[in-house]
């Protein structure tokens, strides 16, 4: 019965994926980007294997604004204001690759997906590229500015049946900084709270159990928060059928718990959940 369940669930997933990519635009070839902490970063030797899935890192620009944080006004948030993003280097390269990889390797082993061992930089202004992956994650989207053309293309990928997860930003200020792009891309949708009962937290694991998850600034400080983002919120934006098409990851960071998995100071369980929340994410966004 179970190799009958993973069967269906592998051709679902196949026929999901074949679906929704455009047949005439094929992905762009593997690339990398200097990240804000590593360069150089070494390949897994099968990196050019051809697979049916693919981790796909959102490139964005950088926050040029200014908001009231700490008594102090701060432009262009994180310190990268003048950088060239499409470059890399710059805030959506956060983690970036390690914890991209080290998610895709568990993912190989917690669900029966053929992913590939190496993630996927994309840009929503390259064409049409978006469209390959139905699957698309970005980190720190409290340092964000969607333009309003990034912002159509998202709405259209988002509509078109595809699937984004965001991370790693915390407290009010880095959550207005999120909003204002999300209200340009869903200006008719609310950001809602996702419910213990979601079908999300459960097509792999039960997760009714969840716990804030923290950064790698925990095995410095012993604290699971951020800039006073004591409480974790899972939420998340639906579509006209009820199916969560944002899943929204605030005052957290999953991102590390990947990055910062084989580190044994770095506490299991924190680990456990986000590679868990990520693979019942991933079979979510290709069965529903």
């Amino acid at each position: 019965m179970r190799i009958a369940v993973a069967a269906a669930l592998t051709l679902t997933i196949l026929s999901a994926a074949a679906g929704f990519q455009h047949q005439e635009s094929p992905p762009k070839p593997f690339r990398e980007y200097p990240g804000r902490e590593y360069e150089n970063f070494p390949l897994p030797p099968d990196y050019q294997e051809k697979t049916e899935w693919a981790f796909a890192r959102l490139m964005y620009p950088q926050y040029s604004g200014n908001l009231v944080r700490g008594g102090g006004r701060r432009g262009g948030f994180g310190g990268f204001r003048g950088n060239n993003w499409k470059q890399g280097a710059s805030s959506w390269t956060t983690d970036y690759p390690r914890a991209d990889r080290h998610l895709s390797e568990a993912l190989r082993r917690l669900t029966r997906v053929h992913v590939r061992s190496v993630e996927q930089p994309v840009d929503l202004d390259d064409d049409d590229d978006v469209y390959n992956y139905p699957w698309l994650y970005a980190v720190e989207v409290g340092h964000w500015e969607l333009t309003a053309l990034q912002a159509l293309k998202m709405r259209e990928y988002l509509d078109r049946g595809g699937f984004f997860m965001c991370d790693d930003f915390h407290d009010v200020y880095e959550w207005e900084v999120f909003v204002a792009s999300m209200r340009k891309v869903f200006p008719d949708r609310h950001i809602v709270d996702l419910p213990k009962n979601e079908p999300i937290f459960h097509t792999i694991y039960d997760l009714d159990d969840k716990y804030q998850v923290p950064g790698a600034q925990y095995l410095r400080s012993g604290r699971t928060w951020e800039q006073n983002g004591f409480q974790p919120k899972w939420a998340g934006i639906y579509d006209d059928k009820g199916r969560v098409v944002v899943a929204i990851c605030h005052n957290m960071d999953l991102g590390d718990s990947w990055e910062w998995a084989d580190d044994p100071q770095y506490d299991e369980k924190f680990s456990a959940m986000g590679f868990r929340i990520a693979a019942n994410y991933l079979v979510y966004s290709m069965t529903h």
